[in-house]
């Protein structure tokens, strides 16, 4: 039994009230149609892929995508609104803003910080790459010799701290569109205790279905990428190990990655990379608790590049402890501590400002 049958946010015992209260007070938002979801697939329309530049010298690569921008909130506005239409995860956005309520962010904030940046994970620039900590899916396009390399990116809701994604390798071994959830007995037997629900399965396309509307199967056993029924779980650690990714998100990403197409769940909040000479630490939080030596890991990840003459290792340390998940510069020098922010410093203003 695929532990992705078990997904299914906030409403069994253990789910984390946390969690359902979000998606309570996100819906209650939701339905005073401030954001609509026409708004989030026109969001995904425009979703288009990075070039990266791959090497070792920082002065000729390009590893980091995207950039830092700002957005001045409104009323009705909330971060897991925000957070889907932008692209992010709703840990991502309250990373980077934690001075700032995320129901209410026009009470306090003139602008909040959209983390619209990411370096990225070491890894072959092949396939789909999960990296755990940050709760992000890149997917590195097929390429002839000699092209340029293309990632797309998105973020994702992961296992919770009982159930977590594990690390490993796998392929794509087949796609399924509206996938139907057989209900596993001991999630039944909630079901109809809970709700006096009896059903056995819930057919695919329905729409309480957990699993979306898209499905990749993978080869390590157990485990899935697909969609959701409640988007509001992407960027929080809310399935049984599954990989849910928000409904339009999935609906772009399945159409283009072939059966066959290797893949690896990684763990790595610490990331390392350059653009343009300058190079950037990006820090998560160790999610899972998996790696107490933040610190050393960035060192080793820098001396790895042969990159320890060129950063101000006090400007990594500060990274590394705030673990916010932005792109920091540390380059050596009177270089800026601040994120990287777009080309003219532009604050976003609303659904047009993409």
């Amino acid at each position: 039994m695929s532990r992705c049958t078990h997904d299914r946010v906030g409403w069994r015992e253990g789910a984390g009230i946390a969690v359902a209260l979000a998606v309570f007070l996100a819906s209650a938002v939701y339905a005073e149609g401030r954001w609509t979801e026409t708004d989030f697939y026109n969001k995904a329309r425009l979703t288009k892929p990075y070039v990266v530049v791959p090497g070792r010298d920082p002065a000729k690569m390009s590893t980091v995508l995207g950039s830092v921008r700002q957005y001045t909130p409104a009323k009705g506005d909330t971060f897991l609104d925000l957070a889907r239409f932008y692209g992010l995860g709703y840990n991502e956005l309250e990373q980077a803003n934690p001075d700032i309520d995320p129901w209410i962010p026009s009470i306090k904030a003139s602008n909040i910080i959209l983390p619209t940046s990411w370096v990225l994970p070491q890894v072959p620039y092949e396939g789909v790459v999960v990296n755990i900590p940050e709760m992000r899916l890149y997917y590195f396009h097929p390429r002839k010799q000699g092209a340029n390399v293309l990632v797309t990116t998105y973020p994702v809701g992961l296992g919770r701290d009982e159930w977590r994604t594990p690390k490993g390798r796998f392929k794509v071994q087949g796609k399924t569109i509206n996938p139907t959830w057989v209900i596993p007995d001991s999630i039944r037997e909630e079901h109809i205790r809970e709700r006096g629900d009896y059903r056995t399965m819930i057919e695919g396309g329905a729409p309480d279905n957990p699993l979306g509307k898209y499905r990749l199967e993978l080869t390590m056993k157990g485990y899935r990428i697909h969609g959701t029924d409640i988007p509001w779980g992407v960027g929080m650690q809310v399935s049984h190990g599954c990989v849910r990714l928000y409904p339009e998100d999935i609906e772009a990403l399945y159409p283009i990655i072939p059966v066959g197409t290797p893949g690896e769940f990684i763990y790595q909040p610490v990331k390392i990379g350059a653009r343009e000479g300058r190079i950037f630490a990006e820090v998560s939080p160790d999610i899972y608790t998996l790696m107490p030596g933040m610190f050393t890991e960035a060192r080793r990840i820098v001396e790895e590049l042969g990159w320890q003459d060129y950063i101000d290792w006090n400007k990594l340390q500060r990274a590394v402890e705030q673990q916010n998940g932005v792109p920091i510069d540390i380059t050596l020098g009177g270089q800026p501590t601040q994120p990287e922010t777009g080309p003219s410093g532009e604050v976003a203003r609303g659904r047009d400002a993409l």
